[in-house]
């Protein structure tokens, strides 16, 4: 299945994605897609409804961040050897892991805003692991039976904040919209091998990341498992697991950084695609 979320910022409603790419309204039998609603009981409910019996969205009705009351926002640094390279940085023996703020998720098409005294403000192209039952310290042969699907994620990322203003790489991640998510929420059963799902993005139409989640230092599986040795995760939580090389920070000769009136465009196979104009903050 393909779940997702519609309507106005802060009113957004349970929806999923038919056979024929018409949204279909679900709040007449779960008030989101969040919470228990993600569990595998939560996501058998659904799969049992015929699609055709629910009502359809507006037309043009606007895509939200497609899980809703996410507790965390996990992130994975450095986890793809091609990007730390482009980052003069080595590959991590174990994942680096640190937290985008909650508030900085948005729907996977709304503006991107430059924060104020922003001057290196770049892209990153993610698979994103929504977690669908609390997780404590499960194996890794037993990680993914935790998640309940994929999306595409949008690590967007002031680079000036994050490494130059001192402290963690917070301040140049949790900015607000600096986190995209969506369009769908994709279930484990239609996501396919998501150790091997081409992954792009463009600015202003020029392809800067052509990657593969095959390429990913430690896999998603191994991440739930090792998140899960830290901190227990909860339906809804979010990971994050890292970008393919390409973005602003590691272009040759000269890194490149945007600006207000870009517009960025990105996709994971399978899993949809975003389009976002970058605003000031």
């Amino acid at each position: 299945m393909k779940l997702l979320r519609f309507g106005p910022t802060g009113s957004e409603k349970p929806g999923l994605l038919d056979a024929d790419g018409q949204i279909r309204d679900l709040s007449g039998h779960v008030d989101d897609i969040a919470g228990g609603v993600l569990s595998p009981e939560g996501l058998a409910k659904i799969a049992a409804i015929d699609p055709a019996s629910l009502p359809t969205a507006p037309e043009g009705s606007r895509y939200g961040p497609c899980v809703g009351r996410v507790g965390k926002f996990i992130c994975i640094g450095l986890n793809y050897a091609d990007h730390a390279a482009e980052s003069n940085l080595p590959v991590p023996d174990e994942p680096v892991i640190f937290m985008k703020a909650t508030s900085a998720i948005v729907g996977p098409n709304d503006e991107v805003l430059k924060p104020r005294g922003s001057t290196k403000l770049d892209w990153e192209v993610e698979l994103g692991v929504v977690i669908g039952k609390k997780a404590s310290y499960v194996s890794e042969a037993e990680a993914l039976d935790y998640v309940a699907g994929y999306c595409t994620i949008n690590d967007v990322s002031e680079r000036n904040f994050q490494i130059e203003r001192g402290g963690t790489w917070d301040k140049g991640k949790g900015c607000d919209t600096f986190g995209p998510i969506g369009p769908w929420l994709v279930t484990k059963d239609e996501a396919g091998d998501v150790n091997n799902l081409s992954m792009w993005l463009d600015v202003n139409g020029k392809r800067f990341q052509n990657g593969n989640t095959a390429t990913m230092v430690f896999k998603p599986a191994f991440l739930v498992h090792y998140v899960s040795q830290f901190m227990s995760l909860h339906p809804g939580d979010v990971i994050s697991t890292g970008t393919p090389p390409g973005v602003g920070l590691g272009q040759k000769p000269e890194p490149i950084y945007l600006n207000v009136g870009d517009v960025m465009e990105l996709g994971i196979q399978g899993l949809g695609s975003q389009k976002q104009t970058v605003g000031a903050a």
